[in-house]
């Protein structure tokens, strides 16, 4: 065999053969510690569950951060309340621990509320084998519980005391505050001080197999309007075109002219005629008409997801340009809604992060993990800091049915995910800054 090839026939020999496991006295007692503990964190995860604590709820909100303000402190956590009623929602905990200031800051992610308000009939737990379903079970209050669970490890195994972490629990992940700034500042004033942001959303999973998350794309909305020369249906085209014609026009023209790599734009509400009326949450649409009379008014509004800032301001402007080549008789206008959420884009940072999850793998005898295309992911809080570090996506558990009645969560994942977290998270403690 020529020496050139040998650098890829080990690396074979290495991804083909299980690797040995290699964990300190504290790691292995980190795992025990999970295991001991899983009906623990169970029951609290039924607990969090049970208390309704939909995105507009702010009593329910509350409680949960009660909750896990007690679970916290006893870690050595000083936790403190963020109050956001002056954004519409309750509000945040921000909880630091203070380690030797050695090792890398960590960022923790995760977040109180749910999709499921008080009205929803989807209430409460339920545990059916290995699932345990109800409101929240996989996302996030699961993501909740993999991370106390981790950090319950870190503190039996003595790797907790010289770790330098802050815990950023939003109140409204699911329907965030306004204005988003605001909202989200508690949370961009962290990831500036942070090293690595960990972010405990549900665990991506393809074929059966456990993937790591580098990347999430943004979330925006849009809107256009457009506004036409009325009259009797007779002489739509001769020259007017009237608005509907013109929002088709621009529809499809959005579908032929702005694909790209890594971006979807969603048309979620449509509607025209002689008046075209949104409701003020802008989720309704009054539209009313006769077959003979050409249409006034007409909107659409839809979503724009896409994977870098450049991508995001590049299809901005296409779609611009082909708002303004209005039809005889019509003027269109298109606006963007304020509060997206920015995108995650990958980095060479972010990679390195998810090769250390590996080598964990490795030493737990677990499968590495790929790497997750990120048109599979939505979009979530880690983007907001996302460009002041590194992160990894999707350390909470494995789950089906998110945002749905049904949501479960895949209960032997709770404690693998803890298992990952707190090991990665005692060896990033004990890297340098």
């Amino acid at each position: 065999m020529s020496p050139r090839f040998w650098p890829i026939f080990a690396t074979a020999i290495l991804l083909a053969a299980p690797a040995a496991a290699r964990l300190s006295a504290p790691e292995q007692t980190m795992i025990q510690t999970v295991d001991s503990e899983q009906q623990r964190t169970l029951s609290m995860l039924e607990t969090w569950v049970n208390q309704n604590s939909g995105s507009q709820n702010v009593p329910g909100v509350e409680a949960v951060a009660k909750m896990l303000r007690a679970e916290l402190e006893p870690l050595g956590f000083k936790v403190d309340w963020i109050d956001a009623r002056n954004t519409g929602r309750a509000g945040h905990i921000v909880a630091r621990h203070k380690g030797n200031g050695r090792g890398k800051r960590m960022l923790l992610i995760g977040h109180l509320d749910t999709v499921f308000e008080p009205d929803s009939p989807f209430q409460t737990w339920e545990r059916k084998g290995d699932r345990g379903v109800g409101p929240g079970a996989g996302d996030d209050k699961g993501g909740m519980a993999v991370m106390i669970a981790a950090l319950r490890a870190m503190k039996a195994a003595g790797t907790l005391k010289a770790a330098d972490i802050t815990v950023v629990l939003t109140g409204d992940e699911e329907d965030a505050g306004d204005p988003i700034e605001v909202a989200r500042k508690p949370l961009i004033d962290a990831g500036k001080w942070a090293d690595v942001a960990l972010d405990f959303e549900g665990l991506a999973q393809k074929q059966g197999k456990d993937m790591g998350s580098i990347a999430r794309r943004s979330s925006d909305s849009w809107t256009v309007t457009v506004t036409g020369r009325t009259g009797h249906s007779s002489g739509v085209m001769h020259p007017a075109f009237g608005a509907n014609y013109e929002l088709a026009r621009i529809i499809d023209a959005f579908r032929r002219e702005l694909p790209e790599d890594k971006l979807t734009f969603n048309v979620g509400l449509v509607g025209g005629g002689a008046s075209a009326d949104l409701d003020a949450g802008r989720i309704r649409l009054n539209a009313t008409g006769k077959t003979n009379i050409i249409a006034a008014t007409a909107v659409a509004r839809g979503d724009l997801r896409a994977l870098t800032p450049e991508q995001i301001a590049r299809t901005k402007a296409k779609m611009q340009a082909i708002v303004g080549q209005s039809l005889p008789g019509t003027k269109a206008e298109i606006s963007f809604d304020a509060g997206g959420y920015p995108p995650m884009a990958p980095t060479d940072g972010s990679l390195a992060l998810l090769a250390r999850l590996n080598r964990v793998n490795a030493d737990l005898e677990l499968e590495p993990m790929g790497e997750l295309d990120p048109m599979e992911r939505g979009a979530g809080d880690i983007s907001f800091v996302a460009q002041d570090t590194d992160g990894l996506v999707g350390l909470g558990p494995a789950g089906a049915g998110s945002h749905a009645p049904g949501e479960s969560v895949d209960i032997p994942s709770i404690s693998r995910q803890a298992k990952r977290a707190a090991i990665l998270m005692s060896r990033l403690a004990k890297e340098k800054r």
